[in-house]
């Protein structure tokens, strides 16, 4: 998120079905082409792309907890820092079309191996710059690296998904977010008896080693069959691939518009649900101490509480999207995460405001990823791309739009705007069910 990712797979059809029928004892060429189901959920190639989303999450967590050291090191004014930091959401934003496309013609897997391997090393450089325009510098570079990356897993991911015929994408999130939170625990004891240089270092040795080791796992896997753009979201309620047979596909020309609005729509889900992680990210433990008066330790606990429960959201999130379907999961999440919000802002105690940002860690801990899947499995990596890029600007608005709210009305109401965008992240999936339901 700059956290995310993504990303972070309901169901569409996710195959491309020719409108003839076959007779039962010869099978088509289709069915020929493409991968088995797997009978185990946990293959290889699931395993290893989950290892890189964790690594994701420890390489951004491990920048995150020096930049107060590099700030000190450059020298830098709060608002040279702002720009500097803007530097990484621009190579991020730049990158991420770019990767779709690349994806589309070489594969995400082969990407998503180039990427960590350029996030990286790219993490080893902000320790090494010695000025604003440096830092700047350096920071596109990894904003390159982590955005390329988001879109990359998030495509290589959304292709597995189809292959799996599991809406598993939650998982994959669920390591980027264990990840981060080993990265800060790690960086955050390192802080003391290493300097950032060496700190960073091993966290680049790290993501090396995680690159090299699941890149060959991960490349050696037989590959999933591409999610090719022009599909549509089409699910049964058991959150499962409904594929019907017999049925002719739409001609592209007709479909490619409402493709379009299909990721549109999905990228607007994942650009409020991002809103509402960038404001938590920025403000929650500022208000927990300011205006619920908790002690800087017990604010950070919040904080912490929060991060775990949407952690733990993620782990639960594939079972609760077999059980409900993705539909009413992203409505449920997001409606929960709405409450949480209110809770949270508006209680006088610090205990019953820390039980709401756990309600929203829980909220919104699915919405982003299914978003991002289902953006992937209609539109493609292009479709992840788009819709990445969305959710990445409701991340870098979220803090500034609470910042300018704050000093108007006050940080409790403020916040509020974070059950806003919920609420709207919640109804949104409902319009692109209709919308698919009118398109079978």
């Amino acid at each position: 998120m700059v956290r995310a990712a993504r990303p972070y797979c309901d169901f569409v059809s996710l195959r491309n079905k020719i409108g003839s029928h076959t007779r039962p004892d010869r099978p088509s060429s289709q069915s020929r082409s493409t991968p088995p189901v797997t009978d185990s959920p946990w293959g290889p190639a699931r395993i290893a792309l989950t290892a890189f989303f964790a690594v994701d999450g420890f390489l951004f967590a491990s920048w995150v907890v020096r930049i107060p050291d590099i700030r000190s090191q450059v020298s830098a004014s709060h608002s040279a820092l702002g720009l500097a930091l803007l530097c990484l959401s621009i190579g991020a934003v730049l990158t991420m079309p770019v990767i779709g496309r690349l994806c589309l013609r070489y594969g995400s897997r082969p990407v998503t191996v180039g990427s960590l391997a350029l996030l990286s090393l790219a993490v080893l450089l902000p320790a090494h710059a010695h000025s604003v325009t440096a830092l700047g510098g350096v920071l596109l570079l990894f904003g390159a690296g982590y955005g390329g990356a988001n879109v990359a897993m998030n495509s290589a991911a959304v292709d597995l998904v189809a292959q799996l015929r599991r809406p598993v994408m939650p998982s994959f999130h669920a390591g980027y977010s264990f990840g981060g939170l080993v990265g800060t625990g790690v960086s955050g004891l390192l802080a003391g008896p290493l300097s950032t240089a060496w700190a960073l270092a091993l966290s680049a040795a790290l993501g090396m080693a995680v690159t090299v080791g699941a890149g060959v796992v991960l490349l050696r896997s037989p590959a999933a069959t591409a999610v090719a753009p022009g599909h549509t979201d089409r699910t049964s309620h058991t959150g499962r691939t409904a594929e019907p047979s017999g049925t002719a596909r739409p001609d592209a020309g007709s479909t490619r518009p409402r493709t379009r609005l299909l990721v549109l729509l999905l990228g607007l889900t994942a650009l409020c649900t991002a809103y509402g992680e960038g404001a938590i990210a920025d403000w929650a433990t500022l208000h927990l101490t300011d205006d619920v008066r908790a002690s800087s330790v017990v604010a950070a606990t919040g904080y912490g509480a929060y991060a775990f429960a949407m952690a733990g959201g993620r782990v639960g999130g594939t079972w609760l999207s077999i059980r409900l379907g993705q539909a009413r999961l992203m409505l449920f999440g997001g409606l929960t995460a709405a409450v949480g919000m209110l809770v949270a802002a508006l209680a006088p105690v610090v205990p019953v405001a820390i039980c709401g940002f756990v309600l929203v860690g829980l909220g919104l801990a699915n919405l982003f990823p299914l978003a991002i899947a289902r953006a992937g499995a209609a539109g493609g990596p292009q479709g992840v791309a788009f819709a990445s890029s969305l959710g990445y600007g409701g991340m870098l608005i979220g803090p500034v739009v609470i910042g300018f709210l704050a000093d108007a009305a006050g940080l409790p109401l403020a916040l509020t705007t974070v059950t806003l965008a919920a609420t709207v992240a919640a109804l949104l999936p409902l319009s692109v069910g209709r919308r698919v339901t009118d398109d079978r």
